[in-house]
């Protein structure tokens, strides 16, 4: 066994390692003098894509009462990026805008990924939030300058899946942040909101936009390799003229090759390729 971290020796270890990166967070932020965005106002006239992802899912064996909860974090959460402009040259933060998740918010407990194995930890459901926000910006010439995900792991089972596996993302205030810059010279504007069942998103702009987005996955399968199964697939983003409805970008945004942690039984077996 390899020699422990020094975040894995106990919990004020943890904690000590956790302080220190959101401290360097914050100073780097500082010095970089990167300019967020901050401003919200009126709706855009342009609507570029919207889409709606289902907050009770059944995830395995968790805790549906962590879902419940998810709801609540949500609904707390939505409204801090709802009508956020974005104009050129700015950078949109997801922490500095919801900022940390605490209890004293209003936040409970709901379900996060830890070590890669399923949790619970106040505030859960964000990744959810910025899987919503990962997925509108990739419909839009926003430029994403920071994006982490749940590498090598596929936790779940597919249920009511509407966007490619692999397509997520991982948060954790204020280290792991999702980041996205304007770099072109119109304004773009986030719509977060809840409903009883869903949290639904749109990204809008000031003027119309020349190109229009697809993202899909192609050569999606499972493959067993020494008794373990390993998710495969690639997610490609074409970039379309809208005039002329020729593809002038075609980009390989994600490959995943994600172990699989729940039972094969639960595998679609028409998806499973020989070695």
């Amino acid at each position: 066994m390899g020699r422990r971290l020094f975040c894995e020796i106990n919990s004020f270890t943890y904690a000590i390692s956790v302080r220190r990166l959101r401290i360097l967070r914050r100073v780097r932020d500082f010095f970089k003098k990167v300019k967020f965005a901050k401003t919200k106002g009126g709706e855009l006239p342009i609507v570029l894509y919207k889409h709606s992802s289902l907050i009770r899912r059944k995830l395995g064996n968790v805790d549906m009462d962590l879902q419940e909860n998810k709801a609540t974090n949500l609904s707390i959460a939505a409204p801090k990026i709802n009508g956020i402009l974005i104009k050129p040259g700015e950078t949109f933060s997801f922490w500095s805008l919801v900022g940390d998740c605490k209890r004293s918010k209003g936040y409970k407990e709901g379900m996060v990924i830890s070590s890669g194995s399923p949790s619970k930890g106040v505030g859960g459901g964000m990744c959810q939030f910025t899987n919503l926000l990962h997925w509108l910006v990739l419909h839009s010439p926003l430029d994403i300058v920071e994006h982490h995900h749940h590498d090598g792991i596929d936790m779940f089972p597919d249920y009511g899946r509407q966007v490619p596996f692999g397509s997520g993302t991982s948060i954790m205030y204020n280290y792991l942040d999702y980041r996205f810059k304007n770099n072109t010279a119109s304004t773009f504007q986030l719509i977060t909101y809840t409903t009883d069942t869903h949290l639904c998103g749109e990204i809008r702009a000031s003027d119309h936009q020349p190109f229009s987005y697809k993202i899909r996955e192609e050569d999606a399968h499972f493959v067993e390799v020494d008794n373990t199964y390993f998710r495969r697939n690639k997610i490609i983003r074409r970039v379309i003229d809208k005039q002329t409805g020729v593809e002038v970008e075609r980009k390989t945004i994600k490959q995943s090759n994600a172990r699989v942690m729940y039972d094969s039984e639960f595998i679609n077996k028409d998806m499973i390729r020989a070695k």
